[in-house]
């Protein structure tokens, strides 16, 4: 099997996993690849370029890190239809699938076919500037419109589907997936949402008008975000980790991706027992 391994490489833990699982794999005759990142923090041999895109007959991609390497892995592999399968070196890992102590009997009954694939939702963004497009861009949390470090909100038109909602005064719109419902969008004041379900989360943040409250919207819709007033600096942010500068009169549209995020689990997977354990929910 073909297989690529993306790693945090600022991470001792994550680099160690990566040594370990490169050498597991090959001695069971697959095909590695990692990324260059990756592998020169490691000493290990480069595969494939982290920022230009996926690896041609990739089967399986092994993400070794926290949410955040999870999140970028789905990124750069969900085009492709690769599965991902994430173990936790981070402080939370919601979404990754095991702990490092179980990291390889998980791995091999995925190798074996004791799995399954968990599909998810993700959106994609463009942004309409005059005549020009920026994008698209994807995301498997959300995608966030943010004011910058001067303490200046922004003023954002928002329609759902050509029909007017909401002038938001606020530090910022989350355009939020099921899955990330639990991440920006719920510090923001929004519900927790059952990630196999086929809506949007549009979350204000710090709204200066008490009645704008989180609203949840069709999967199928076509939200519309325009920067009306901006005193300061204005972001486009994707997943937390990439993003470019916005300007006044930028226009941000969200549907949903074609593209869809492919978790490996390797078994059940509750999603309420991981609220329980992971972020204490529901317990005294």
């Amino acid at each position: 099997m073909h297989i690529a391994v993306l790693a945090k490489n600022a991470s001792g833990p994550a680099l160690a996993a990566l040594s370990t699982v490169h050498a597991w794999l090959g001695e069971r005759g697959h095909t590695v690849a990692v990324d260059h990142r990756s592998a020169e923090a490691a000493g290990l041999p480069v595969g494939y370029d982290r920022d230009g895109g996926t690896v041609a007959g990739v089967e399986l991609a092994v993400a070794l890190g926290g949410d955040g390497t999870q999140l970028e892995a789905q990124r750069l592999f969900a085009a492709a239809k690769v599965p991902v399968f994430g173990v936790n070196l981070g402080r939370l890992g919601f979404l990754t699938d095991t702990e490092p102590d179980g990291m390889l009997d998980a791995l091999e009954a995925v190798l074996d076919g004791n799995c399954q694939v968990e599909e998810r939702m993700m959106l994609m963004g463009e942004v309409h500037r005059g005549d020009t497009v920026l994008g698209p861009v994807h995301a498997f949390n959300d995608l966030v419109v943010n004011k910058g470090a001067l303490a200046q909100v922004v003023r954002l038109e928002t329609t759902v589907d050509d029909d007017f909602v909401s002038s938001y005064l606020a530090d910022g719109l989350i355009f939020s997936t099921p899955t990330g419902s639990t991440a920006y969008g719920l510090a923001a004041g929004g519900p927790i949402i059952q990630p196999n379900t086929d809506v949007m989360l549009v979350a204000p943040i710090c709204p200066h008008i008490l009645t704008n409250r989180p609203l949840i919207v069709s999967g199928g819709a076509t939200v519309d975000c325009v920067v009306a007033e901006a005193r300061g600096e204005v972001f486009l942010t994707i997943d937390g980790q990439e993003g470019f500068p916005l300007i006044p009169g930028d226009r941000l549209r969200v549907v949903r991706s074609p593209h869809r995020a492919r978790l490996m689990r390797s078994h059940g997977h509750d999603f309420f027992q991981v609220l329980r354990t992971k972020m204490r929910w529901g317990t005294d």
